[in-house]
Formats: structure tokens, sequence, C-alpha cells
């Protein structure tokens, strides 16, 4: 019996031993960061390059990935830490609009707000101008007429530029069942529309205005057009990771918090596109980036130049953009109601509370002085089709724009 107990404690204290190391070795691992190319990586990329992430004492590796699905797969295996995500990407993975339902992807802060576009191909050049909005729906009933087909390309169900696409195809008055959207990868959009594989498409810079200068699509409207200071990349990271290593967690948020205050700086905007224009990154013009980061969006199709001057990409904004708010998240699921993704609506709160860390935001935030808004869960209104989104009663909400 004394020789039983015995083993069974040795096996105990091995298996607790073995526990405990791992968990040592685990903290000492770098943390590995996903993102896009896309001008907003731009706080994870520079929070490397600055050596930010050294600042605050944490190793992290980042690595270049080649879409959203690819992104979302990896985190939730952890293979990646966290990533440069879609903010609405969690809550339409967990709602299995874009995933596996109940699959659980965290979001600990936003990196920036504004700065995407709808593109349309050349096609459409003289015949739909810049916010021209009432003439896309009788130019592309006569190109469905002519070729029986209009194609249209964003980059994850239920991601950020799906739902800019179709709230623009709203407010247009385009029939949405009328026209194929398809899924492509950001960086592949300019490649796809030039060989014909899509009439336009909606993507974050610097894809819009890349194919503005390789002359092939042009501006039709920006994303902060349809709604400005929008919410769109956050920090997402693996649940596990959130859990079992939350100091290491607080050192990244701190280091690219500090990131997306310098890339609010004007004057760091130049080096920045230099940066994220390389291979390694974006691997884009740096002078397109660069333009489109300061506001200045040479439009394509001799339209000539839109100055954005307080409504361009930003990453800081005094606290306003790195708050993640659980009214956006409400407002995301309800697009998914609203466009026919799920036939019922989900439990808005509960996703919303399960999936953003809006605590250890708090937290993070004010260990480096930065002001939390206080307009979370207070209702906003969108720029272009003026509705007014209640986030406590998102129904009422639905029963107007569903009509």
């Amino acid at each position: 019996m004394k020789t039983l107990i015995n083993k069974t404690i040795q096996s105990v204290f091995l298996i607790v031993t073995v526990a405990f190391f791992q968990s040592i070795a685990a903290q000492n691992d770098p943390v590995r960061l996903g993102f896009i190319p896309l001008t907003d990586c731009s706080p994870i990329v520079m929070a490397k390059e600055l050596g930010l992430f050294k600042k605050y004492g944490v190793e992290v590796v980042v690595t270049k990935e080649s879409s959203w699905a690819n992104v979302r797969d990896k985190i939730l295996t952890g293979e990646l830490d966290g990533a440069h995500c879609l903010y609405s990407m969690p809550f339409s993975v967990y709602t299995g609009v874009g995933g596996k339902a109940g699959s659980e992807m965290m979001i600990a802060m936003m990196l920036n707000v504004n700065g995407q576009a709808i593109t349309l191909s050349n096609d459409f050049c003289g015949k739909v101008g810049f916010k021209q909005m009432n003439k896309v729906t009788p130019v592309v009933a006569a190109k469905l007429k002519a070729e029986k087909e209009v194609t249209f390309a964003m980059t994850f169900p239920g991601g950020t530029h799906d739902l800019w696409l179709r709230n623009w195809m709203s407010v247009a008055g385009l029939n949405q069942k009328a026209v194929k959207i398809i899924t492509i990868p950001p960086p592949q959009m300019v490649a796809n529309m030039k060989v014909g594989n899509m009439d336009g498409y909606c993507v974050g810079e610097p894809w819009g205005g890349v194919a503005v200068k390789q002359g092939i699509g042009f501006t039709q409207v920006a994303s902060q057009d349809i709604w400005k200071d929008h919410p769109e990349k956050a920090l997402v990271v693996n649940k596990e990771f959130s859990a079992k290593r939350r100091t290491d967690l607080v050192k990244v948020m701190k280091a690219v918090m500090e990131a997306c205050k310098w890339l609010d700086v004007p004057s760091n905007r130049k080096k920045a596109a230099a940066i994220i224009g390389k291979a390694p990154y974006v691997n884009a013009p740096a002078d397109v980036i660069e333009a489109r980061l300061m506001g200045d969006y040479n439009l394509g199709c001799n339209q000539g130049v839109e100055i954005y001057d307080n409504d361009y990409m930003l990453f800081h904004k005094g606290g306003m953009v790195n708050y993640p708010r659980k009214s956006h998240a409400i407002w995301a699921m309800a697009q998914y109601v609203r466009f026919g993704y799920l036939k019922e609506a989900p439990n808005y709160t509960a996703i919303a509370d399960k999936l953003i860390l809006d605590d250890l935001y708090k937290e993070v935030a004010k260990s480096m002085n930065v002001k939390v808004p206080n307009d979370d869960m207070k209702p906003f209104a969108l720029t272009m089709d003026k509705t007014v989104f209640d986030p406590s009663n998102p129904a009422a909400y639905l029963k107007v724009v569903k009509k």
C-alpha cells in the first residue's frame, strides 16, 4: 500500500513539475504577432521597428500572413498569439458567419479608424463619380443587362470591408442579391481587378491608392465618408494567451499604444510609409502609402484630389481610437442580421462582454495616462445614410434599415 501511495505521489509531483517548467518556458517564448499587408498594420510594424516592444520588455516576432482566414485559424490554434485583425472578425467567427460558431478570439484594443475605400474598375469611369451614390444602381443595372454579371469583392465574410461594401450598396439602393460578392485577400485585390475578376472592391489602403496609380480603378467613396471615425482594425489575441500570459499582453499593448501615438504625429508618417512599404511588410509604393496616410487622395478617373483633413486614417486621437467599444461590436452583429448572414439576433451583449477585454484595456490606458472615452453604449449615427444606432435596442434599428 505504501509503495502504491509513494508512486502516486511521485507521479503527481512529476506532473506538477513538468507543468511548472512548461509554464516558465512559455513565459520566455517570444510573442508571435501576425499582420496582413495593409497600411493599418502600422502600429504593430512600427512598434517592432521603433524598438518599442523591447522598450517594454517583451520579445515579439512579427509575421506577414496571406489572408484573414489564415489569421483566424492561426489565432484560434495558438500558432499566433495575436494579430492585426478586422475588428468585426471575432464576432463574425463566434456567430458562425466567418468560422466555427462559438470559437473565441479576444479583442485587446483597437488599432485605427477610417482609411478604407470602395474602388471601382475603370469600366465605370465617367459614369459614376466620387460620392455620386445615385448613379451606382443604374450603371450597375446597365452592366448587368449587357454582361449578365457584376462582381464585387471584399476580404472576409462579416469583416469590416464586407460591412462597408454592403452599407455602400444599401445607400446606393443596389439590390445585393443582383450582384456577386466574392472574398479576395487584400494584397490580391489589384491583380484580380487588372485581369477582370471583379468590377469593384472594398479593402484597406494602400490597395485603393495602388489601383489608381496603376490606372485600373478609381476611388468612388472612402469608408470615412460612409461612417466618419468608424472602427477598423484591432489587436486580436488567442484566448489562452490572454489568460496565461497576461503580463506579456500588457507589455505588447503598451508598445502598440505608443506606436499609435507616434503614428498620429504627421511628421512621422513619411517615415512610417517608407518602412511599411518595404517588401517584408506591405510591399507597395511608399508614395501611395504616404499620400493616403496624409489624407491626400488622388481619386483617379480624372476626378482630381480629395483632401481629408480630420477624418483620414487615425491611430490614437487622444485615446478615442484605441478603446474597444461594445457598442461597435453590437452594431457589427446587427449587420449580420440585416444582411441575412444570421436568421435570428444573437445575444449581442453577452458576446460583446465575452470577447472584448475592456477591463484590461482600461488598466493599460490608465498606466499610460490615456483617457478612456465615456461614450460606449451610447447611440451614434453613421455619416452617409444618417441612420442612428442605439446599441441598447438593435431591434429598433433593424426595423428601420430592413424596410
